[in-house]
């Protein structure tokens, strides 16, 4: 009779211990790579430099979630998952939230990797990769 218990307390145990470390995500995948200046003049904002965050944290929108347009002035977190080369995130579980400024297909500098959902700043891309890695796959959530 004591075998139902103390299945049923390694089961509060589990979901108590173990549970917690388990998150469940609305985010979604895709790839970064990096642009560096010309920044201006961007879609979204033309020659404004206004437009640019203070801390240099901002991005350009790939095809994917351009959305005509509506991407400008978003922000989306985003961590990287994975990149070009073993090493290619930064070590922990860092996180940086970038603001879009630009449409990636018409940016005046180009991406280091065609076709990226966002493609980031130096310095933003700094913050979570390597900068010598041409593209990183990542996980972003407006």
């Amino acid at each position: 009779m004591l075998k139902p218990k103390i299945r049923f307390l390694w089961l509060l145990l589990f979901f108590f211990f173990i549970g917690r470390q388990i998150r469940f995500s609305g985010a979604d995948i895709g790839t970064a790579s990096q642009y560096v200046p010309p920044y201006t003049p961007t879609a979204c904002y033309g020659s404004d430099f206004s437009q640019f965050p203070t801390s240099n944290l901002f991005a350009a929108a790939g095809e994917g979630i351009w959305e005509n347009g509506a991407a400008c002035g978003r922000r989306y977190s985003l961590r990287c998952i994975s990149g070009g080369a073993p090493t290619a995130c930064v070590a922990g579980e860092l996180t940086v939230e970038v603001k879009i400024v630009d449409r990636a297909a018409t940016s005046v500098s180009q991406p280091s990797r065609p076709g990226s959902s966002l493609v980031l700043s130096n310095t933003a891309f700094q913050k979570i990769a390597d900068p010598a890695v041409p593209y990183l796959n990542i996980e972003f959530e407006q």
